[in-house]
This record gives structure tokens, C-alpha cells and sequence, in this order.
């Protein structure tokens, strides 16, 4: 029997229009307008009709990813009542979403954890002069080099060949510099708030431990794997700790990748806007099975697969 993991999106899959077309379906709708009750704000409209500048916001885009997210989990768990998953994962924010899936969260913390996360990262944007780039077609070591050399982290190893680095503006611009004398097919600045996943988000990491520190946690009822180490989650005060940690660490995908297709799964499917994470499994294994749920096509596309799968 293959064992399935499900994989939530992170930040920067969003999209204005995401989400919109799964409010034909009555179960879908009463999430969004739960959402609307939690927070206190229409978050389906930044959803749905933006404006871009609106939903790009970090404290905007972190919840609205998040909502969308779960509610492809959900429309996907009511059309495939018999779907089981072993594992759950995600990029970065998503990894909130993973840890709600796997029962550490409840729906209304985890959707408050993702607003307040945004906004407090949103602050530290505000208070330093951060970007990030992608650097594709480099190694690990030689990424790390670059590195060292401009004064930068590495921010998402995401996949053989794709590295993004997070730091200073400036030194971020010198880096891709540095990148391309070294090999590097292309090295693109990324239109991003800040330095997400570097010390530059430091003066978040305090806010966020404050706000989990009063935020009901049940231990996992699946493996849930944690962007700082790439193996499962534990305890629940361990998890606080990692999502503390989470904030200025780099986020280890691909290596969160391949420890899961090493305990066997075969099977992944990935929840919330865009089909990222489905791309980077194929450039870590062309032979895993990927699935995706972001709108109505892909959810009905996903249920036949399911339905037709051994």
C-alpha cells in the first residue's frame, strides 16, 4: 500500500482570484466565511479580488494562503472520504498549515498563528532593507560559498539546482553577481518584502514565541515534518521551538523531501494555490506520484486520481 503525504503551500503562491472558484461548492464557502468571523476581516475579497499590492502583504498573503490551503484539504477529504495520509509537510508558513492538518492546531489557532506570524514578519520588512533571490543551476556547498563570500544565507534550498538566498539588499545584488561568475544559469532577485528566513527577521522570532506560548497544542496524530531539521516533528514543546527557530533558519525542502520518499512514500499531494511544490518533488524524484488541489479542475482532476489509483 503507498503511503501519501500531504504538502501545504507557502508564501509567495499567492494569487489574486485563489480560492474563488471552489466557492461554488456550500462547504468551502462556510470556511471562508469562518475565516471572516475569526479574524474580524473579509480575507475571501483580498482573496478574490485583491488588489495584488493588498494580498502580497505578508500579513495578508500568510493567512489567505493558509485558508485556501485548508479548504483544499477539506474539499479533498469530503470527495475521498476514504483517503488516508501518514505525513504532512510545508514550505516555510505552510508548515502551520501541515501542523493543523496533522491535529496540533486547531483550525481558528492556526488561521490567528498565520495573521499574526504575517504581521509580525511584515514588521521586521519594515524595519530593515532585506531581499532574497533565487540562484538556480548551483550546488549546496558552491550556494554556500557565495554565501560567505557576500555576506548572505541561504533562505529555501528547495531542490537540486534551486537555492534561495535571503539578506542585506545590497549584498543580496552582490551575491547574484558572485553566483553568476561561479556557474549559476540565472540568479534573480525575488520581489519580496524582506529577508525572510535570515537574521534580518530576528525581532520576530520573540512576538512569535509569545504568541505561541498561549496557543493550545496537541501532539501530531501523523509524522509532521519540520522545515529547521527535515525529520518529524515531536513534542509539543518542541514543536514551539522549531516554529520559533523556523523564522530566521533556513528551510530544508528538498532534504524534508527526501526523507520522506526514504521511509516509502510514493504519493504527495499538494494543497493551496499554484503547483511549486509538485515541481521541485519532480526535479528531487521523477518517479513520485504528484497530485494537486488549488481550485475546482484540480480538485475534481485529483478525486479521479485518487479514485483510480492502486
Amino acid at each position: 500500500m503507498s503511503k501519501t503525504a500531504l504538502l501545504f503551500a507557502g508564501q509567495g503562491a499567492q494569487y489574486v482570484g485563489m480560492g474563488k472558484d471552489l466557492t461554488e461548492i456550500p462547504s468551502a464557502k462556510i470556511w471562508f466565511d469562518r475565516a471572516q468571523q475569526i479574524l474580524g476581516y473579509d480575507l475571501a475579497s483580498v482573496c478574490f479580488n485583491g488588489p495584488e499590492a493588498e494580498l502580497t502583504k505578508t500579513e495578508n498573503a500568510q493567512p489567505a494562503i493558509f485558508l485556501v490551503s485548508w479548504i483544499a484539504f477539506e474539499l479533498l477529504k469530503e470527495r475521498v472520504p476514504a483517503l488516508t495520509f501518514q505525513a504532512t509537510a510545508g514550505l516555510s508558513l505552510g508548515e502551520l498549515t501541515a501542523l493543523t492538518a496533522g491535529g496540533v492546531f486547531s483550525f481558528e489557532d492556526g488561521l490567528k498563528i498565520a495573521r499574526q506570524r504575517g504581521r509580525f514578519m511584515q514588521e521586521a520588512c519594515e524595519v530593515t532593507k532585506g531581499g532574497m533571490a533565487a540562484v538556480l543551476g548551483l550546488d549546496e556547498n558552491t550556494t554556500q560559498t557565495v554565501c560567505q563570500e557576500a555576506g548572505v544565507e541561504m533562505a529555501n534550498l528547495n531542490c537540486p539546482g534551486q537555492i534561495v538566498i535571503s539578506g542585506e539588499a545590497e549584498r543580496i545584488t552582490k551575491a547574484c553577481e558572485l553566483a553568476k561568475a561561479k556557474g549559476a544559469k540565472r540568479a534573480v532577485p525575488l520581489p519580496v518584502a524582506g529577508a525572510y528566513h535570515s537574521a534580518l527577521m530576528a525581532s520576530a522570532k520573540p512576538k512569535v514565541q509569545s504568541l505561541l506560548a498561549t496557543v493550545p497544542m496537541k501532539a501530531a496524530a501523523v509524522e509532521v515534518i519540520s522545515n529547521v531539521t527535515a525529520k518529524p516533528h515531536g513534542a509539543p514543546v518542541d514543536i514551539q521551538r522549531l516554529l520559533v527557530d523556523q523564522v530566521t533558519s533556513p528551510v530544508r525542502w528538498e532534504a524534508s523531501m527526501r526523507y520522506l520518499l526514504a521511509q516509502g512514500y510514493t504519493r504527495f499531494i499538494e494543497l493551496g494555490p499554484g503547483t511549486t511544490l509538485v515541481g521541485f518533488l519532480k526535479r528531487i524524484d521523477k518517479a513520485a506520484q504528484g497530485f494537486n488541489v488549488a481550485d475546482v479542475a484540480s480538485l475534481q482532476q485529483t478525486v479521479s486520481g485518487l479514485n483510480t489509483a492502486p
